[in-house]
C-alpha cells in the first residue's frame, strides 16, 4: 500500500515538467526503510524510466547490471557489452536521451561510490558536458545519510551546487502513518504509531484481522518477528561501534536525558557522549530539545529518542531478548502490553502527536494564531518552588501570542483539575500577550464538560478529533 508524500511527489512533477527545458538534478536520501524505493516507484510509474539499483557488491558488478538496464531501457540486446567505466556508461546514457523526456533513478547510489570512488567526479563531469541541453530529470537515492550529505551534497563534493533539489525523507508523522490503517479506531492508531513509529515499512507489516496485543507481540516478541532484532539489526549496520550506541539508546529510553546521565548509565566517557548522541541525532533516531523560548545553544537541552520504533523496542523488548529466544515471548507481552508501563510509555509518545496536530492545524490556518514555534516548555515553578511542566507551547513570536496545551493519555479524566493545572501554569508564560489553553485527550469527555469549557475559552481535543480533516 502506497500512501501519502504528496509534497514529495508534487516537487518531483514540478522537477520532471522543468526538464523539459533542460537537465534537472534531484537528491532523495533517508534512513532505511523510510520508503525511498516506494516514492521513487510510484513516481516514475507513468514515466519512461531508466531505473537502477546498486548493490554492495564490485563496481565491475554494479556497471555490468547498469549495462543491463540501459540495454533494456533502449532495446538493446542482452549481449551488450558492459560499460568499461562510469563515464562510458553516463556519455551513452545522456546521448540516447538527447530529444527525449527521460527520468534516471539512480537507487542506492553510495552503494555504487563505495566500490568506484570516482564516480561522483565521472557524474559530475557528465551532467556539465553531457547532460547539459539533454530533457533529462536524474534522481540520486541513497541510505546512507552521512555519505549523501558529504559525498553528494557537502561543499568538497564534486557535485556540490548541481542539485535543482533535495529530499531528506522522514519518517510518517502520527496522521499519514494512519492512513496505513484505516480501519483500526483512533486510539489504537495512536498505540500503533507509539509502538512502530511513521516507517512505512514497519507499519505495512501488521494484520488487520489481528488486534493489537496480537499484532505487537508477533512483531516484536517472537523470534521470527519483524521487530526482533530490526532497531539492533539497523545500528549494526550503520555504526561502527553498535555496542555502544545501544547502550546509549538502553538509558535514553529507561528515563536518561542529560548528557552526564547517559554517560553515566551507557558506561560511556563523559568526553565522548556528545559524539555519540550527535551521530544518532545524524541518523534521526535521537533528538536534542530545549524549553520553548530558550537559545539552541541552551545549557537546559535534553536528550530524547524520536524515533517511536526505537524506544518501544528498547524500552520493552531490549531487556527480555534472552526471555523471546528462549519462547516466551507471548507471556512476557502480555504482561507489558497489558499493563499501567505502556500506558505511561504511550503518554509521552500522545505528548509528540499533540504537538504534530497543533503543526498541521497551524499549516491549516485553523488555530487562532500564527505559529512561528512549537515545542514543550520545563523548568522551576518560582511560587510553588518546583518542578514544572507545559507539554505543547506553540507561539507566534512576531504577535506575541501562545498557545499553551495539557495531555493526559488516560482512561478517564479529572478535566477540572488538568484544566486547573494548565491554568497555574500558564502564568509561567506571562511574557505573551494573548493565551489560548487546550486540554487533550485520550477519549471523549462529556457534551456538559465541553459546553462548560468551551465557555472558559479552553478547547478540548480528543484523540478521535485529531483524525478529523
Amino acid at each position: 500500500m502506497f500512501v501519502g508524500r504528496d509534497e514529495e511527489l508534487r516537487i518531483l512533477q514540478e522537477l520532471y515538467d522543468k526538464a523539459r527545458g533542460g537537465f534537472q538534478l534531484a537528491v532523495v536520501y533517508g534512513r532505511r526503510r523510510v520508503g525511498k524505493t516506494a516514492l521513487l516507484e510510484r513516481f516514475s510509474g507513468d514515466k519512461p524510466t531508466l531505473f537502477f539499483t546498486a548493490q554492495i557488491q564490485s563496481d565491475v558488478d554494479n556497471l555490468r547490471d547498469f549495462t543491463a538496464a540501459v540495454a533494456a531501457h533502449v532495446g538493446l540486446p542482452d549481449s551488450m557489452p558492459s560499460f568499461a567505466s562510469w563515464r562510458d556508461a553516463l556519455r551513452f546514457v545522456a546521448q540516447a536521451a538527447r530529444g527525449d523526456h527521460l527520468l534516471l533513478v539512480f537507487d542506492e547510489f553510495s552503494y555504487a561510490a563505495a566500490s568506484d570512488a570516482s564516480l561522483p567526479s565521472a557524474l559530475q563531469v557528465a551532467i556539465d558536458h553531457d547532460f547539459k541541453g539533454t530533457n533529462c530529470l536524474m534522481v540520486l537515492c541513497g541510505s546512507d545519510q552521512g555519505f549523501m550529505e558529504s559525498k553528494v551534497l557537502g561543499e568538497k563534493s564534486p557535485l556540490y551546487g548541481r542539485r535543482s533539489a533535495q529530499l531528506k525523507l522522514l519518517p510518517f508523522d502520527y496522521l499519514d502513518a494512519a492512513r496505513m490503517m484505516p480501519a483500526c479506531p483512533p486510539q489504537e492508531r495512536m498505540s500503533y504509531y507509539a509502538g512502530l513509529g511513521g516507517t512505512p515499512y514497519y507499519l505495512a507489516a501488521l494484520d488487520p484481522t489481528k488486534g493489537y496485543v496480537q499484532n505487537m507481540t508477533a512483531l516484536f516478541f517472537d523470534r521470527t518477528g519483524l521487530m526482533f532484532e530490526e532497531p539492533s539489526m539497523l545500528l549494526r549496520q550503520e555504526l561502527r561501534e553498535p555496542a555502544v550506541y545501544s547502550s546509549v539508546m538502553r538509558a535514553l529510553a529507561n528515563g536518561a536525558t542529560r548528557s552526564n546521565q547517559i554517560a553515566d548509565r551507557a558506561s560511556v566517557s563523559p568526553s565522548s557522549i556528545t559524539a555519540y548522541l550527535k551521530t544518532l541525532i545524524d541518523l534521526g533516531i535521537v533528538e536534542r530539545v530545549v524549553p520553548h523560548g530558550e537559545p539552541s545553544k541552551s545549557r537546559r537541552s535534553i536528550y530524547r529518542i524520536a524515533d517511536p520504533a526505537f524506544s518501544f523496542w528498547y524500552r520493552f523488548v531490549a531487556p527480555y531478548v534472552t526471555t523471546v529466544e528462549n519462547g516466551l515471548g507471548s507471556q512476557v507481552a502480555e504482561r507489558l502490553l497489558s499493563g499501567s508501563r505502556r500506558l505511561e510509555y504511550e503518554g509521552h509518545v500522545f505528548e509528540r502527536i499533540c504537538r504534530e496536530w497543533v503543526v498541521r492545524q497551524a499549516r491549516k490556518g485553523a488555530l487562532p494564531l500564527t505559529v512561528t514555534n512549537v515545542g514543550s516548555w520545563w523548568g522551576t515553578d518560582p511560587v510553588a518552588h518546583e518542578q514544572a511542566d507545559i507539554d505543547v507551547v506553540a507561539s507566534d513570536e512576531i504577535e506575541h501570542d501562545v498557545l499553551l496545551g495539557e495531555c493526559t493519555w488516560r482512561n478517564s479524566v479529572n478535566v477540572s483539575e488538568a484544566v486547573s493545572v494548565l491554568q497555574a501554569r500558564s502564568s509561567l508564560m506571562g511574557r505573551y500577550r494573548r493565551q489560548w489553553l487546550y486540554l487533550f485527550t485520550k477519549a471523549r469527555v462529556g457534551e456538559d464538560v465541553v459546553q462548560r469549557r468551551t465557555s472558559d475559552d479552553i478547547r478540548l481535543v480528543c484523540a478521535e478529533d485529531m483524525y478529523d480533516g
